[in-house]
């Protein structure tokens, strides 16, 4: 493989991007696909020898620690079925009935809200429909705006006064969606969400972090595009990892050593690798061919941004540009069978594109068979001129000539 780096296994990550352990079935049904580079880095077995990854590189690992939950299986206080009770106290966020907030105790002032960009804690409670806790963090802290926690949370807090708690009720939309979190939040699950706002503060200066602080917060935000992408959602996960790319081109006011720029480069090839993934999915050819070309400028041998981008040409119909780009990957790693399929593929869509080519240009010469074209070249050829032709000119050539020695002559 071109491409470095651990592959720990996969997780869910909780409502502030953490990771819970996945179910045995769970990253089965990730790898299992029919286009292993489309899998993220990451999303490897907890077994080695239940998936062999060495023939389906995936997309890019995530360095990811698990945080398991706490098992308070508790009743919440305030249930869902409060958001019927009091319709007056609550405020319709988007307008749509999905997203509802309502103050439980008031904070300190409209002007105390917080700002997208700052980072913001919070005391967060969450439980299902059925009042059974499937997450709790005394002081959870993200930065808001950016994607780094439920888009419900996202799209609240910023509504909250520092000290207000308030209780949130959310579609699961705006939470797990149609797949869930593995085990305890099941597929299409609304959550209520119980939420005090305790801090906010603007974001860190990114030119005053460390090397290490600046490859954390990085991978943080790519690890957070990772979760999205595998929620199928991948306008979030575009914007995740545009956000590791900035945080990892910023200007620095602090000197890193050679092993923390390598490491800042490491991510930002895997964060150009899963870009390019995801903007193969939502048909940016010309934005991923850049992703690609870019990961390629700094690793000419890297076996993921050869094939996406062999993918992407072959998109917009490129075969012939794409085939010796695929081939050049399959030289690196002759055994992925990944590899071979999608060139076998390309080579034969090339061929019936030139056989449609050639038949079309055919009609347009007014040469419908192959059998009638070599007699009708020959009829165009010099040597069909009618002999009577060639000896007139002959003739006229030659008195020409003699017109002038006459003339000459005289003279």
């Amino acid at each position: 493989m071109a491409s470095s780096g651990e592959e720990p296994r996969s997780g869910s990550p909780g409502l502030a991007g953490t990771v819970t352990e996945p179910s045995p079935t769970a990253d089965a049904t990730q790898l299992d696909t029919a286009e292993d580079f489309e899998v993220l880095e990451g999303e490897e077995e907890e077994e080695e020898e239940e998936e062999d990854l060495s023939e389906l590189p995936p997309l890019e690992d995530v360095g990811r620690q698990p945080a398991p939950l706490r098992e308070d299986t508790q009743p919440s206080e305030l249930g869902v079925g409060e958001a019927t009770e009091d319709p007056q106290e609550w405020l319709d966020v988007l307008g749509s009935g999905l997203l509802k907030k309502k103050t439980l105790v008031p904070g300190q002032g409209v002007d105390t809200r917080p700002h997208k960009g700052q980072d913001v804690t919070i005391r967060l409670k969450a439980t299902l429909e059925d009042g059974s806790v499937v997450e709790e963090n005394p002081a959870l802290t993200f930065t808001l705006g950016d994607c780094d926690v439920l888009q419900a949370l996202d799209l609240c807090v910023q509504l909250l006064e520092m000290g207000e708690t308030a209780l949130i009720v959310s579609d699961a939309k705006y939470c797990y969606g149609a797949q869930g979190r593995s085990p305890d939040i099941p597929p299409n699950a609304a959550l209520t969400l119980e939420v005090e706002l305790l801090a906010a503060r603007d974001a860190p200066d990114l030119e005053l972090l460390s090397g290490k602080e600046k490859i954390e917060l990085a991978n943080r935000k790519r690890e957070r595009g990772n979760f999205f992408y595998q929620q199928a959602d991948y306008v979030l996960a575009i914007n995740s990892y545009d956000i590791a790319l900035k945080i990892i081109g910023s200007s620095s006011k602090v000197d890193f050593s050679r092993d923390e720029e390598a490491e800042l480069l490491e991510v930002k090839v895997k964060c150009l690798n899963n870009l390019a993934a995801s903007q193969l999915k939502l048909d940016h050819y010309e934005a991923a061919l850049k992703s690609c070309n870019l990961v390629l400028e700094h690793q000419p041998g890297n076996i993921k941004a050869l094939f996406r981008k062999g993918k992407v040409l072959a998109q917009q119909g490129e075969y012939r540009d794409a085939i010796p780009i695929l081939k050049a990957a399959l030289k690196l790693e002759p055994s992925n069978k990944t590899i071979h399929a999608e060139l076998s593929k390309l080579v034969k869509k090339h061929a019936d594109q030139k056989n449609v080519e050639t038949e079309m240009y055919r009609k347009m010469l007014g040469n419908p068979s192959a059998a009638s074209t070599p007699g009708k070249c020959k009829d165009k050829l010099p040597w069909s001129i009618p002999w009577k032709w060639l000896f007139g000119a002959t003739a006229i050539a030659l008195g020409g000539v003699a017109l002038s020695v006459v003339i000459a002559a005289r003279n």
